[in-house]
């Protein structure tokens, strides 16, 4: 496992790697512009070759992540071509920062229905590898299912990932939060779902994991993250996750509600205390 958290890039690339090393981490994630706008600007070659190579030191991994507002089932023409355009600029930034990969949150149907949404999803995830050609993966994130989101069970994406015509430029994230929330899993029988992810084929493209605990209670549909053990995954939960073979290696990153960035540090202790207990 590759424990880390989210780190702002705001004040250069380099920064950011060099902030991540700082806390301890071994895996960091970045927005690859404002979290809250499709506008922004192309990655700085200078900060992104410093970047690497500092990444290249300190055996970090980095993840990028597009803004929350990116809606791939979006019926609006205007805005599937604004989104569409983003995303490009969004996994250019990524390849250029040498992230695995660029999360990217699932579409919303927005009334129109799963399978109208499904479509929608997969026409514009088809557009955008037509329009980026570059390396970096694109990774679906699983949602909590508020209002009208996609992408609540690992079936649904898979089936996206399996429709679109380049699957093999698509991967997966999977936040613990939202599996919770949606109630694709309890923490005390994360081995079995981690069985059954692997039997659909969704652990096997699965790149990254956001760690975060739930403020509301399993199949509430509601994406609110707690920090680790204070939620109602709770500690015992997080034991169980932490602990799991099946996240040796992979990038785990927290996205809990912090202050500041230093705020993370105490949560990855707790974490490693977690894993360590169990492992003892």
């Amino acid at each position: 496992m590759k424990l880390g958290c989210h780190i702002s890039i705001s004040k250069g690339y380099g920064a950011a790697v060099e902030s991540a090393h700082r806390l301890g981490c071994e895996s960091f994630q970045f927005f690859t512009k404002n979290p809250r706008a499709f506008k922004g600007k192309a990655a700085d070659p200078d900060q992104a070759a410093k970047g690497r190579a500092l990444l290249a030191e300190y055996g970090l991994t980095a993840v990028a992540h597009a803004p929350y507002i990116t809606n791939l089932s979006t019926p609006d023409p205007e805005l599937r071509e604004i989104s569409i355009a983003s995303l490009v600029q969004d996994l250019e930034n990524a390849e250029a920062y040498g992230a695995i990969g660029t999360v990217c949150h699932m579409g919303k149907h927005v009334g129109e229905g799963e399978e109208k949404g499904m479509e929608r999803m997969i026409d514009t995830l088809n557009e955008l590898l037509e329009r980026y050609t570059g390396t970096c993966p694109l990774l679906l994130e699983n949602t909590a299912g508020q209002g009208t989101e996609l992408g609540t069970t690992l079936e649904q994406c898979v089936e996206v990932r399996s429709r679109v015509a380049q699957p093999h430029r698509i991967g997966f994230c999977f936040d613990t939060c939202h599996g919770f929330a949606a109630a694709a899993y309890r923490p005390e029988n994360w081995e079995a779902f981690v069985e059954h992810a692997r039997s659909i084929g969704y652990w096997q493209h699965l790149k990254a994991i956001h760690l975060n605990d739930s403020k509301f209670d399993h199949g509430s549909r509601k994406d609110r993250h707690a920090n680790l053990g204070k939620g109602f995954i709770g500690e015992a939960g997080m034991a169980t996750i932490l602990s799991s073979p099946a996240l040796t290696g992979m990038p785990v990153v927290l996205e809990t509600p912090v202050e500041t960035e230093d705020d993370y540090v105490p949560e990855m202790i707790y974490a490693r205390h977690c894993r360590q207990a169990v492992d003892a």
